[in-house]
């Protein structure tokens, strides 16, 4: 795997885990605390949103779902 999928994948691992932990979340939180731009923070909750794994109940706000999941298979 190439290195910088392997550092997108480990990053939205560590999303999932941070907004799980908190329950919900705001974008810019997210951003603060990954240190990377809201376009990637969007693109990696879109990818977490694709699986099931978060959702969105209001505009900018996240939370995890009630899907379970395995940490090996997570994305």
């Amino acid at each position: 795997m190439k290195p910088s999928t392997d550092r997108m994948l480990t990053r939205i691992k560590s999303i999932y885990f941070y907004i799980k932990g908190r329950e919900n979340v705001t974008t810019k939180e997210l951003v603060e605390e990954f240190g990377t731009t809201q376009r990637t923070i969007q693109r990696d909750l879109s990818a977490l949103e694709q699986h099931n794994l978060v959702s969105s109940p209001e505009r900018g706000k996240w939370t995890t779902t009630s899907r379970k999941t395995i940490l090996s298979k997570l994305i």
